[in-house]
């Protein structure tokens, strides 16, 4: 009887012996084990044999939902911290509350481990010191519109200064930046003022363009109207030239009728003056009676002129 509870008992610590001397280790993971409190060896994802008792784990602190926990995994794949807001203050004086995404990866556990007490800890505090130091050289506008900037340099000094931990930061994002409400306020007119600003240069600069055309248009107008009186009078013109050219020409043709008609002993004009007199004597005749009517002088040449005609007449 004693020696069956014996055996059970050699089993018993058997099998928790074997547990002990077991490790198996997901992937992306590794264990750092320590024999005797100095460090032996680093545990590659699998089975994995130690000494139960004299070997063991060595714990590292790791950051789970927000708290600080004590863990013997240590994880290989890329993490990500999202600090909470801290409050950082600009060149010009502003302060402002920040809060910032990193991703980094362990890339030497053996560091990770041994060269730093608390690693969350110690990048969080790394991250926000840095942080200040970037913001603390720009002003208020430069922060706002430099993101891709800041991400740049703080990734650059975070992965400098975390290399001795075994840390590789492979990205930095800001990822809230809260300037104070007066400054919002400020912020919120500005961005009116200037979308004011826009409306009135756009709404005068088609007044310009508006008044440019009009004139444009006026003046070619003008010109267009300048150009039609300017052939108009042409033609008008050319008309009235066109006209007593013509007049000049029957006249000469009827002159020389006349001159065939009455012969070489009787001057043409004579006959056309006494047309004119004749024409005139009529019209006076035919109007008011109660004028006086004087008669020039050379009255006796419309009479010869008259004579002339009536020999003329005769001799026909």
């Amino acid at each position: 009887m004693i020696a069956t509870y014996v055996l059970v008992a050699i089993v018993v610590l058997a099998l928790i012996f074997v547990k002990q001397a077991i490790i198996i280790i997901p992937q992306s993971e590794t264990k750092i084990v320590e024999r005797l409190g100095k460090y032996y060896a680093t545990l590659s994802p699998g089975i994995n044999v130690i000494i139960p008792f004299i070997d063991r784990a060595k714990n590292i602190v790791t950051l789970n939902r927000g708290r600080y926990i004590y863990s013997t995994s240590i994880d290989l794949r890329e993490q990500v911290y999202d600090f909470d807001k801290q409050n950082v203050i600009t060149k010009d004086n502003i302060q402002m509350q920040i809060n910032a995404l990193l991703y980094f990866q362990i890339v030497d556990p053996f560091k990770a481990v041994y060269e730093i007490n608390n690693l969350p800890n110690a990048i969080e505090k790394l991250t926000q010191t840095t942080l200040r130091n970037i913001i603390g050289e720009l002003e208020l506008d430069q922060t706002l519109t430099s993101r891709d900037t800041i991400n740049t340099k703080l990734r650059a000094v975070l992965d400098d200064a975390t290399n001795k931990w075994g840390i590789k930061v492979n990205r930095v994002e800001l990822q809230d930046i809260t300037p104070p409400e007066s400054v919002l306020q400020a912020m919120e007119k500005q961005m009116q003022a200037e979308r004011n600003k826009r409306a009135t240069i756009l709404t005068s600069e088609g007044e310009k363009q508006a008044a440019i055309l009009q004139s444009e248009g006026e003046k070619t107008s003008t010109i267009n109207r300048a150009e039609a009186t300017k052939q108009q009078a042409i033609l008008y013109a050319e008309g009235e030239a066109t006209a007593r050219i013509r007049k000049a020409e029957a006249e000469a043709i009827a002159i020389q009728k006349i001159t065939e008609a009455v012969g070489k002993s009787t001057n043409p004009a004579n006959y056309l003056l006494a047309q004119k007199y004749i024409a005139m004597m009529q019209e006076l005749a035919s109007g008011d009676k109660s004028k006086t009517v004087y008669l020039p002088y050379e009255a006796t040449n419309l009479l010869g002129s008259i004579g002339g005609i009536k020999d003329l007449f005769k001799t026909e």
